[in-house]
């Protein structure tokens, strides 16, 4: 018994020693602090400064203070997964400069706002898997442009801008599935990156439609050029020839498959009208038209340049053959007068 008490007090001294909350174990030579399965609804105080790991996962946690972080500047891994976080506010991290890691998967996130992860400028993972997102802005923050994974499987995404995507430029990996994804003419942006992005050889799990009814359960790597011709944008057109220039399509589908938006709000309607036909495929019926009409025209002209020069070959020959008629018929003088002379 007496030995017990003198580990648990040793036990005790560590966890405690260094101001480490009741419900933690802090593991001083790892730097991590383990808070997971302790029922807490905030982030705890009295964390120890030096800690790197901060293990947070399976409470109940549903708000995150300002200055929640603030005692704890040197975090490299946060794990804040499967608690009841339904929103994030702005400049909640921004303590965190270290911060290489954020897990907020198995939340209750409806949205991201702007700037959410301003002045992380080491995060390089970041994981939002199983919410409920259904909008992400159109930056992340200030200084996040060191983001290499991003996953954003298992919310409520209809869309995403091309802007953010944009804006992290060093991204390696990108999760999109289970996302109810409205392939109209939001979605070809995000389209257009997403095969440029394979094509630098980027990784994705791909994007499937679930919308419109005509594509649902369709890669929308695969879902072809001329049926987002009609949608109303000045660049959609742009962007079709500069993608069919460098050919990301053929190569990107390749890459995906081994591997595994523009316009705003109001134009969440907008669908592909199966009628119009794209402007590069009317131009080239219309030159298919012009060149078999001015071709049918030639061939006309030549025919007719044909007949007349049969005709006209025809009649000469009529008339040449009418006039040596006689003389083969009576002969010449001159063929007649040898004969004569033979017989005298």
């Amino acid at each position: 018994t007496g030995n017990w008490l003198f580990v648990w007090s040793v036990i005790s001294l560590t966890h405690t020693g260094h101001g480490c909350p009741d419900k933690c174990l802090c593991h001083m030579a790892s730097k991590t602090a383990d808070c997971k399965n302790r029922g807490f609804t905030e982030i705890p105080a009295r964390l120890p400064p030096e800690i790197q790991i901060l293990q947070l996962q399976n409470n109940r946690i549903w708000r995150i203070n300002q200055n929640a972080f603030t005692a704890t500047p040197l975090l490299k891994i946060l794990d804040l997964s499967n608690n009841s976080l339904s929103s994030v506010a702005p400049g909640a991290f921004q303590k965190l400069r270290y911060l290489q890691v954020l897990n907020l998967t198995r939340n209750l996130i409806h949205y991201i706002e702007n700037k959410t992860f301003s002045f992380l400028p080491h995060l390089k993972e970041l994981d939002l898997s199983a919410n409920s997102i259904i909008r992400l802005p159109e930056t992340f923050g200030n200084s996040t442009g060191n983001i290499t994974l991003l996953s954003v499987k298992h919310n409520k995404l209809q869309k995403m801008e091309r802007i953010l995507l944009e804006s992290l430029p060093n991204l390696k990996v990108v999760l999109f599935k289970d996302n109810p994804w409205q392939c109209n003419c939001n979605i070809f942006g995000l389209k257009l990156w997403l095969e440029s992005f394979l094509y630098r050889g980027g990784i994705s799990d791909g994007i499937i439609c679930s919308a419109p009814g005509i594509r649902k359960g369709k890669d929308l790597l695969k879902v072809p050029y001329e049926l987002f011709g009609a949608c109303p944008l000045r660049t959609a057109h742009m962007h079709l020839a500069s993608s069919h220039h460098h050919g990301f399509e053929h190569r990107s589908s390749l890459k995906h498959s081994h591997h595994g938006e523009l316009g705003d709000s109001g134009r969440a309607s907008c669908e592909p009208k199966p009628k119009p036909r794209p402007v590069s495929l009317r131009h080239a019926i219309a030159t298919v038209v012009i060149t078999g009409v001015v071709c049918g025209i030639v061939c006309l002209m030549m025919l007719a340049a044909a007949v007349y020069g049969c005709a006209y070959a025809a009649i000469t020959a009529k008339c040449h053959k009418e006039h040596l008629a006689p003389v083969r018929q009576h002969g010449t003088p001159e063929e007649k007068e040898p004969f004569g002379s033979s017989s005298a």
